[in-house]
């Protein structure tokens, strides 16, 4: 069996998180999450994921969108492996294509803004010499691995699996998509996409920033990473047949907003964006290109990007002594694993403990000096409670220690 990537523990779930993800309507129907029992090493139900907390309120729902699906096989991994932050990037940017560009998530625009690195689990990044919004991560997020969970696995007719199945010994590997670039056809293709990006952020008065792309997305009530029955640039409000949950109250939003972000309690939560996003209110212009564009499915066949770099072939770049534009940059890692340099094999139920494998928040692809690093802000000082509990609730086990079943939280 290879070795693991990440040193499973008992879930801890506390009384706050299962509020929170009854509050965003992530438990409307009674079968679509399950909390774990006493395992101490994920033992998913049939037709159930391996997933976290902290991916769910980052805008992941089943059954998962293709352009995720796509992803997660041309860069060949799990979607358990991918760190919160990376989750909502994706978000941001699907959020960001369907309701500010007005098309569907784009694999070739995709491909000119991100790659991939490895800072223990899989990082997404925005290249060095890629000028992207800034979405304010927070520095860290905390035990995040900690809080997973099941999510109820629905596939799609088309696909036998939606999401694939949990696999704890799947290794990480570097592959060479995590660094293929866009082709010289595809960047003249997304040109003008690019050139759009670039306005929105830069027109003065109506600059777009990734933190009301973030708030837009949660505001609305959708998740960007659920498959939707009717595209994004066509949500028509609170009778939106995709929305989860009702609208949330003003504190509740600026809560979550500070909960996935770095924003202090002083800093403002935009109420709105400077920019209309498309809408069934703010139509698309006629004649619109839709600039179709999705990644290879696992149902279309292996693809030559998927080969994993070894020592005897690398041609993927490493990150480690780029230059980094810190003004770009969306925060700092607080793990200093090189992206060719996974952490040490732990078996899953092995005594020794390594510390948690920390989210990088930083938007760029870059390597930090742990004597430069600055403490790190814990976005859980500022979480989102309920209204009429504002402490802090500490963590409980969810199911009692004297059963090994598994329990579906209604």
């Amino acid at each position: 069996m290879a070795a693991e990537d990440l040193e499973w523990e008992r879930s801890k779930i506390s009384n706050q998180d299962v509020n929170t993800l009854k509050r965003l309507g992530l438990m409307k129907k009674e079968y679509a999450i399950r909390f774990p029992s006493e395992e101490s090493y994920p033992n998913p139900p049939m037709e159930y994921r391996v997933s976290f907390v902290d991916h769910l309120i980052r805008g992941l729902s089943a059954p998962i969108h293709d352009f995720l699906r796509g992803l997660l096989f041309v860069y060949g991994i799990q979607l358990h492996q991918l760190t919160p932050n990376s989750i909502l990037h994706i978000s941001i940017f699907i959020t960001l294509c369907k309701c500010f560009l007005g098309i569907p998530p784009n694999w070739a625009l995709w491909k000119r803004i991100f790659c991939l690195r490895r800072n223990g689990s899989v990082v997404i990044c925005v290249r060095t010499d890629v000028d992207y919004f800034d979405v304010k991560f927070p520095d860290s997020v905390q035990g995040w691995h900690k809080r997973w969970l099941y999510i109820h696995e629905e596939s799609a007719n088309s696909v036998e699996h939606n999401i694939i199945p949990f696999d704890g010994s799947a290794k990480i590997q570097r592959r060479r998509s995590w660094d293929a670039e866009a082709s010289e056809e595809e960047k003249k293709a997304t040109e003008a996409l690019m050139s759009r990006i670039h306005q929105l952020q830069n027109t003065r008065g109506k600059e777009l920033s990734g933190v009301q792309i973030t708030a837009y997305f949660l505001r609305i009530r959708v998740q960007p990473l659920q498959a939707r029955k009717n595209p994004l640039w066509t949500y028509s409000g609170e009778n939106d047949a995709n929305r989860i949950s009702n609208d949330l109250s003003v504190k509740d939003l600026e809560k979550l907003v500070r909960r996935v972000s770095r924003l202090a309690k002083k800093d403002p939560i935009p109420s709105s964006c400077r920019v209309e996003p498309y809408s069934a209110s703010n139509p698309l212009p006629e004649n619109h290109p839709t600039m179709a564009s999705l990644p290879p499915l696992p149902e279309d066949g292996e693809v030559e990007e998927r080969t994993i770099v070894t020592d005897d072939n690398q041609e993927a770049p490493s990150f480690v002594n780029e230059p980094v534009d810190s003004r770009k940059s969306a925060g700092h890692s607080e793990d200093t694993l090189s992206a060719q340099s996974p952490p040490p094999a732990v078996s899953p139920r092995g005594k020794r403990k390594r510390n948690d494998v920390e989210d990088s928040g930083t938007s760029k692809a870059e390597e930090i000096d742990p004597s430069r690093q600055k403490a790190a802000y814990d976005p859980y000082l500022g979480s989102f409670v309920s209204s009429d509990d504002e402490e802090e609730v500490p963590s409980v086990d969810v199911a009692p220690r004297t059963s090994v079943t598994y329990f579906t939280c209604l």
